[in-house]
């Protein structure tokens, strides 16, 4: 594995905050490196340094020679005059076969038609057609920055088959837990959470927060060993310690040390979550929203038709569908904002709805962030009782200084949670949410996850993370934007159905028989004949074993190694103990992997 790009103590400020500081990490050329975080840890600002649009403060960024980088970013934007083609074309660069090169990446990407100009493209295909440009640039890395938001499950399942096998390395920032257990081969989170302000683990997202649980029991069993270092320092300067020896003063130097330790692992054991909790009217009514027969039509295309559904109380509808089907539409016309073409909706009297707007229109971003979670004053209402804006705030992680800030300024996670506090503060029977996750932090997503499982009344719910639809939904509906609908159960139901095959059609003069009245049965396939051990092999067979045996009881040493004092009072001693735990996990399970794979030749 050669080492494409190497990141040393990269630090970055804005004003008096501290963003991140003490980075380093290195990328090889076959890694696809997952960053999370919680949102204003500064990962896009760090994408933005590693892809050299932002200075750091301090630190250095070393590339391989002749490596070539590319991005794409958060929110792509485009000349919306320009065509799809000439972007790319553009993109790749100066060449006689730029075009044709521009037209595969294009047909890889998904696009039938190039030639239509880059402001007719919804949100997904401009993120497809950014992944686009980057591809034609022919890059050895490839940064992306949340690149899942605004695409559709079909485009983030095209673009995790991409990413996995891609010719390149890859370093993306997402808070979409599939695409990371799907497609990373190692996760970073920065966080100051962290001694040195980021952890890494290798493997998917599942084995990060494995290593990651270590690590934080580890950093808690830290703090009760300082607590007790200190209780006995402090015990022993109130009896009365005289400071006129040099021992005497080097002890009490001692005891002020340890209590700053001691403040800065208390400091990073402190976890951050916005408390979120939507407010139920309490209505029983079984039926709040009905459809029949609902359908709609536009610029000449049927999106969906002939739709039935009845929702009450404990409902949870998720929403299916490629870009541009007919999601959002569906969900105006269900709070009433759009008229169906044909059928009925009928809506319970006095019916409370709770809507969570995708585009999120429907704030000034010129208005403080104090005057946008309370409307007027300086208190809220929250389930009937008045409650002061500042502590409103706190509670979805907004700092006091933050009050009289612009919400453009404000970070599109941070954006996100005002419209969660807004919605919050509305008694609803039905929450209609509409891409509610983009740019949450993935805690706030658990977080919301959590509150919306236990809202007594009716959801709905249009999103591409597919955690959350899979855990929260209790139906599914699939719309195709062709007009056809279908209901499922759950997601894998759903997958399973778009992964059947449709049959070829056939060619011109051709007979098709069908499968019914007529069926050609193959001759199986000549057995294959058995493999039996080499020389080489049966050597291994006969050693592995032992290795396995020897290389658990590393394992367990290194597992034991965290719990001594000295280690767990020490950030980079520990640091350097789970990275050994995490070495000879890895060479447990390729020891584990390779018997495998001896014993089924021994017993083919």
């Amino acid at each position: 594995m050669a080492v494409l790009l190497t990141c040393e103590s990269i630090e970055k400020s804005f004003g008096s905050r501290t963003v991140f500081s003490d980075i380093s990490f290195s990328l090889h050329d076959d890694e696809r490196l997952g960053i999370i975080g919680p949102n204003g840890a500064g990962k896009s600002t760090f994408l933005s340094i590693l892809a050299g649009l932002t200075k750091p403060d301090a630190g250095k960024i070393a590339m391989r020679k002749g490596a070539r980088m590319a991005l794409v970013p958060q929110d792509p934007v485009f000349d919306p005059e320009a065509l799809v083609m000439d972007i790319v074309v553009a993109a790749a660069g100066d060449s006689d076969d730029a075009e044709l090169e521009a037209a595969k990446i294009l047909s890889k990407t998904g696009f039938e038609n190039a030639w239509v100009e880059a402001g007719s493209l919804s949100g997904g295909w401009k993120k497809r057609l950014a992944i686009a440009v980057a591809l034609a640039q022919k890059p050895d890395i490839m940064l992306l920055d949340e690149p899942t938001n605004h695409l559709d499950v079909e485009g983030i399942l095209w673009l995790e088959k991409m990413i996995t096998n891609a010719p390149f390395g890859s370093v993306f920032v997402t808070h979409d837990r599939y695409f990371l257990e799907n497609t990373a081969t190692r996760v970073a989170e920065i966080n100051r959470s962290y001694p040195l302000g980021l952890f890494t683990a290798s493997g998917n997202y599942s084995k990060f927060l494995e290593k990651r649980s270590e690590f934080l029991k580890a950093q808690s069993r830290q703090q009760e060993a300082l607590e007790n270092l200190v209780a006995r320092e402090i015990e022993w300067l109130r009896r009365g310690a005289k400071a006129r020896t040099t021992k005497s003063k080097a002890r009490i130097q001692d005891a002020e040390d340890l209590q700053e330790q001691l403040a800065d692992v208390t400091q990073r054991n402190v976890k951050g979550t916005a408390g979120v909790d939507f407010t139920a009217s309490g209505r029983m009514t079984k039926r709040l929203i009905t459809c029949e027969g609902v359908s709609k039509s536009m610029g000449g295309r049927v999106l969906f038709e002939d739709v039935k559904l009845m929702m009450g109380p404990g409902v949870r509808l998720g929403i299916m569908g490629s870009n541009g089907s007919g999601k959002t539409t569906l969900l105006r016309i269900l709070t009433g904002e759009l008229e169906s073409d044909t059928g009925e909706v009928r809506r319970a009297d006095n019916i409370q709805l709770a809507y969570f707007d995708q585009n999120r229109d429907k704030i000034d971003m010129d208005q403080t962030l104090k005057q946008a979670l309370a409307d007027s004053g300086d208190t809220v209402i929250f389930r009937g009782r008045p409650q002061h804006v500042a502590g409103w705030a706190a509670r979805f992680l907004f700092r006091q200084d933050q009050l009289e800030l612009p919400l453009k300024q404000l970070s599109g996670g941070e954006r996100a949670r005002v419209h969660i506090a807004r919605l919050m503060l509305q008694p609803a029977d039905v929450l209609i949410l509409d891409e509610p996750t983009n740019d949450l932090d993935i805690p706030t997503l658990e977080v919301l996850e959590g509150n919306l499982a236990d809202f007594p009344g009716a959801i709905v719910l249009v999103t591409h993370d597919r955690f959350l639809l899979d855990r929260l939904s209790s139906l599914i509906l699939a719309i195709d934007g062709t007009g056809a609908t279908e209901f499922y159960a759950e997601l894998a139901q759903w997958e399973a159905a778009s992964q059947v095959k449709k049959p070829k059609a056939a060619k011109p003069g051709k007979a098709v028989v069908k499968a019914e009245t007529q069926a050609v049965v193959a001759p199986p396939p000549p057995a294959a004949p058995k493999k039996k051990l080499s020389y080489k092999d049966q050597r291994e067979w006969d050693e592995i074993e032992g290795k396995i045996h020897a290389a658990d009881e590393r394992l367990t040493r290194a597992k034991a190694g965290i719990e001594k004092p000295e280690v767990a009072t020490d950030p980079k001693t520990l640091t350097a103990a789970l990275a050994e735990i995490d070495a000879a996990q890895a060479e447990v399970d390729a020891l584990f992997h390779r018997w495998s794979e001896l014993e089924a030749l021994q017993n083919a």
